[in-house]
């Protein structure tokens, strides 16, 4: 697939430039990269506070036991820091980068295997901390973290995908990073983060369902922090939507990025 290729011939411009959004998003700051580890545990303290403290949340009782409360919300936490960060970096992809644009023999479609690389980076430290998390709160891990490399990769293809996608449209219509802005917001209170999917009434299950950050919530939460194994019926699914995502995502892109010379 002409996607791949395009990645694969050029992965030394992709790494290199993926090593230096990263480095650079933390120049000059005193802790520098340890903001990476920094950032997500103390979102994790915050809404600990407000939900565990002010509103006294609790998680239903599962086979009879009372989950972690931490260790369920931090699983949601990262999920969504990952979607949102590809989201709202896709929005205004390749406007930031116009000068690329100019450039015939520049890959274009780089610019998301990159943006995704620097998510992905960040997303990966957090999985770590919640393997600590989970650790520390006595629950231990399963073998069920076996799961975690497949979700992460089929996650990364379901994004990647939309990247492609909502870069190209962010071109032509500037309204899409103030669209990006408010899905982000939007998605912690819509998704399963504070909350188990099976909490919402079944009038809006089919809703519910048809967010994709519900599986992957639910699916960390299963091999992470539960130690039960994914569905297979459900990864599968899974794994369509991410192939088809990064298919249409991809096709989207190439029919109309030539013409964003003449927009930009």
């Amino acid at each position: 697939m002409k996607a791949i290729t395009s990645a694969w011939q050029h992965r030394q411009l992709v790494f290199e430039m993926t090593r230096r959004e990263i480095l650079a998003r933390y120049q000059g700051s005193w802790l520098g990269l340890f903001w990476t580890l920094l950032t997500p545990i103390l979102l994790l303290f915050v809404y600990m506070f407000v939900f565990g403290v002010v509103f006294k949340a609790r998680w239903p009782e599962i086979n009879g036991v009372t989950p972690n409360f931490s260790s369920l919300l931090f699983c949601g936490i990262i999920v969504h820091m990952f979607f949102a960060e590809v989201l709202s970096a896709a929005s205004s992809l390749v406007l930031d980068q116009a000068n690329y644009v100019k450039k015939v023999v520049f890959p274009l479609d780089i610019l998301s295997w990159i943006s995704l690389g620097e998510a992905a980076f960040h997303f990966l430290v957090a999985v770590l901390v919640l393997f600590g998390v989970v650790i520390v709160s006595g629950g231990g891990l399963s073998w069920t973290v076996l799961y975690v490399p497949l979700l992460m990769l089929i996650f990364m293809v379901h994004l990647l995908g939309m990247s492609w996608f909502v870069s190209a449209c962010g071109v032509y219509i500037r309204d899409v990073k103030y669209v990006a802005g408010f899905m982000v917001t939007a998605m912690v209170f819509l998704s399963p983060v504070f909350y188990p999917a099976s909490a919402v009434p079944d009038s809006f299950a089919m809703v519910m369902n048809a967010n994709p950050l519900t599986f992957y919530i639910e699916a960390f939460r299963s091999a992470v922090v539960l130690g039960q194994p994914v569905p297979l019926a459900e990864l599968a699914w899974a794994m369509v939507l991410a192939l088809l995502s990064f298919a249409v995502g991809f096709w989207f892109f190439e029919r109309v990025k030539k013409g964003f010379a003449d927009v930009l």
